[in-house]
């Protein structure tokens, strides 16, 4: 044990100085040598304690903090901090409840408590953003059940695999119903906004798929963009509300010689256009489903982002091929910016959202052979998976084979 402890802080001491000069990943990798000193230290009475009791009691707390305001009440108060009996009445939780639960998110290093009065963290400043307390919302509302299930939903199946992409996963048990978790979703409207919210912000803060050292934008599809053969950039399938290419735009302004194109449902475009009527968009939008062939022809990209891991192979293979017919060859590209789970050495962000699959949609995450596979079989083949320190997804693009 002796060993293992002094080489994870011989790593922590290497990862220290890389963040000092600001090395891409090198705050990743604090965090998992941080995780794995703990795990070698702690004893299975702390982890169980941690684990079980801990850990699940924050998280119902942050989820109760979020209907009172807590996080926000103690940004507003600034350096002065809150005293308990002020966040009391304010919150309207009883004062011994309150000293109770908050001591548990000083604890927790969620907040801190100094000079008889509660003070906001940098975290819990961040918790108190709009994004991130839909997500929380969602994460213990929607997801959390579905995780709690798993041993009874297992143990009921004979611990096979559910269907992929059926509708007899942990999800549909946890939340009795028989609808797929997007029909779901927008049937519970809370549910459907704090979805949105949460897809919008569980990547923020991280380097883009176009940032510096990425993705080669600049080499890759500007370099080579001939308006001849079209004059459309970059076309976002199934790009939501357009979080990723407006933020795309705005990064590359000076340098974006054609159109870009939003695409999703309907529905999803409808309510893009109406949130933004008073406001010009920096893209075009356009209602199109992805199970039909792509109407953009010839476009020098078509990007999707966490599109396929919501599917089946079966499925993703028809979605693909919905773009081989679009595609120029030797032009065009397919850029798929998704998780590539590395077997050998899986990070957090990957097997966390494989579990997140596993219990929505009943579909995994795949590694570089599983992706080869299904784009092979889509008449596409890879032309180079990139990647970046510290970030879960990959950029695969791939061509017409």
């Amino acid at each position: 044990m002796t060993t293992v402890v002094s080489s994870i802080l011989e790593s922590l001491a290497s990862a220290g100085k890389a963040f000092d000069i600001n090395e891409a990943g090198s705050r990743e990798a604090l965090i998992e040598h941080s995780r794995a000193l703990i795990s070698a230290l702690e004893i299975p009475s702390e982890f169980v304690q941690r684990s079980f009791w801990a850990e699940p009691a924050m998280s119902a707390i942050i989820r109760l903090a979020v209907d009172v305001k807590l996080f926000q009440l103690l940004k507003e108060a600034g350096d002065a901090g809150v005293t308990p009996s002020t966040l009391s009445e304010k919150t309207e939780i009883n004062e011994l409840l309150l000293r109770r639960l908050m001591s548990h998110l000083v604890t927790m290093h969620i907040i801190t408590y100094r000079d008889g009065a509660f003070h906001s963290t940098p975290l819990s400043k961040g918790l108190a953003e709009e994004k991130y307390q839909h997500s929380i919302s969602f994460c213990y509302d929607v997801s959390r059940p579905s995780f709690n299930g798993f041993p009874q939903f297992f143990k009921s199946t004979k611990y096979k695999s559910p269907t992929a992409g059926g509708i007899d996963g942990p999800f549909q048990d946890a939340h009795k119903t028989l609808l797929p978790f997007f029909e779901w979703l927008v049937t519970t409207p809370p549910h459907l906004q704090h979805f949105d919210l949460f897809m919008g912000a569980y990547r923020a803060g991280k380097a883009n798929w176009y940032s510096p050292g990425f993705y080669p934008v600049s080499d890759n599809l500007i370099s080579g963009f001939d308006p001849s053969i079209s004059d459309v950039l970059l076309v976002d399938v199934g790009g939501g509300r357009g979080h990723d290419l407006a933020a795309y735009a705005a990064a590359h302004q000076s340098a974006c010689p054609g159109r870009l194109i939003l695409q999703d449902r309907e529905a999803v475009i409808a309510d893009v256009v109406a949130e933004n009527s008073d406001k010009e968009l920096p893209f075009e939008v356009q209602a199109h489903d992805f199970f039909t062939s792509q109407t953009v022809r010839d476009a020098r990209a078509y990007y999707l982002h966490s599109i396929l891991h919501d599917w089946s192979d079966e499925e993703s293979i028809l979605i693909l091929q919905n773009l081989v017919l679009a595609l120029k060859k030797g032009y065009s590209r397919v850029l798929l910016n998704e998780i590539v789970v590395i077997e050998e050495k899986p990070t957090l962000a990957a097997t966390s959202m494989d579990m997140m699959m596993l219990a929505h949609f009943a579909v995994r995450e795949r590694t570089e052979a599983n992706w080869r596979e299904i784009l092979e079989k889509a008449g596409l083949k890879v032309v180079k998976i990139y990647s970046y320190p510290g970030i879960a997804e990959s950029v695969i693009e791939a061509e017409l084979a």
